[in-house]
């Protein structure tokens, strides 16, 4: 297990290791249908209901092997990404210049002929309700479905081009990084290799909003996952997850993620600062 040292300014300072050892939330199983209630941003925080436990999984630092992951194969990459966004709370300076510059950032790693900025959420440890922002999330899940991903097509394009588009491949990809201006020490984001994410790992979810109701997969505990992260995260980086692939011609189709709280984490860590901004990619 890393073990950690103390720099002179107090703050704890990872050692090089391989992996760290923590709880994530899964279900047990499925004795009850997991259902959460995602109340409007800024009125409180999500109820859910489900066998959720905590079980302790060893969480692989994957920065030394970055360069081979694939979307294709784990459903995660991590990107050198830059930003000329000055303030991510700014709903005017992500619209002109942040989600143009994720749209660029999908087609570069992917190849899409045309990708769409559907949704955005912005997350913080820090006042997140009264600030009418979210928490992080500290459940295993994916967030779309067999279902809800070309559901999630229909209700975004004119009825035409959806129809269209969903004769051909496309794919649901999320793009999620640190906001603030120093590395992430609070609840880093883990994720499961896809390839050792077995089809009964994937539990249908209901989503209800206040006008609305949705789907996404929990995750359904399994020892055989493998769980990486990316620690101390910048704010010139960038992770591509997939959570929806149309093709089902071998390649990872869906992902499982979750914050978690690293063991080698400062005492009185930084309060995580994050957006997570979510699109689809159409491919000819």
């Amino acid at each position: 297990m890393q073990t950690a040292t103390v720099t002179e300014q107090g703050r704890a300072s990872p050692m090089p290791a391989q992996w760290v050892e923590a709880p994530v939330n899964y279900l047990a199983d499925l004795s009850i249908k997991p259902v959460t209630y995602n109340p409007p941003a800024g009125t409180g925080v999500p109820r859910r209901e489900g066998n959720y436990r905590d079980f302790f999984v060893r969480v692989h630092d994957a920065r030394p092997y970055a360069a081979s992951l694939s979307l294709d194969k784990q459903a995660f990459i991590l990107a050198r990404h830059d930003t000329h966004v000055r303030d991510f709370y700014d709903e005017a300076d992500l619209r002109s210049v942040y989600f143009p510059e994720v749209e660029a950032l999908i087609k570069r790693e992917t190849g899409a002929s045309k990708v769409v900025v559907f949704d955005h959420t912005i997350r913080t440890a820090d006042r997140a309700v009264e600030r009418g922002l979210r928490t992080p999330v500290r459940s295993v899940h994916n967030d779309y479905t067999e279902r809800s991903g070309p559901q999630r097509v229909r209700d975004l394009l004119p009825a035409d081009e959806a129809e269209a588009r969903l004769r051909k491949r496309f794919a649901e990809y999320n793009v999620w990084r640190n906001i603030a201006h120093d590395p992430i020490e609070m609840a880093p984001l883990g994720f499961v290799d896809a390839g050792t994410i077995a089809p009964r790992d994937l539990a249908v979810c209901d989503l209800v909003y206040a006008d609305r109701v949705g789907e996404i997969y929990q995750g359904v505990y399994n020892a055989d996952h493998r769980w990486h992260y990316f620690p101390s995260m910048t704010r010139e980086e960038a992770i591509l997850i997939k959570c929806y692939d149309s093709v089902t011609d071998g390649r990872a189709r869906f992902s499982l993620h979750s914050a978690f709280d690293d063991p080698t984490s400062p005492t009185d860590p930084r309060p995580r600062q994050s957006i997570e901004v979510r699109t689809f990619a159409f491919f000819d």
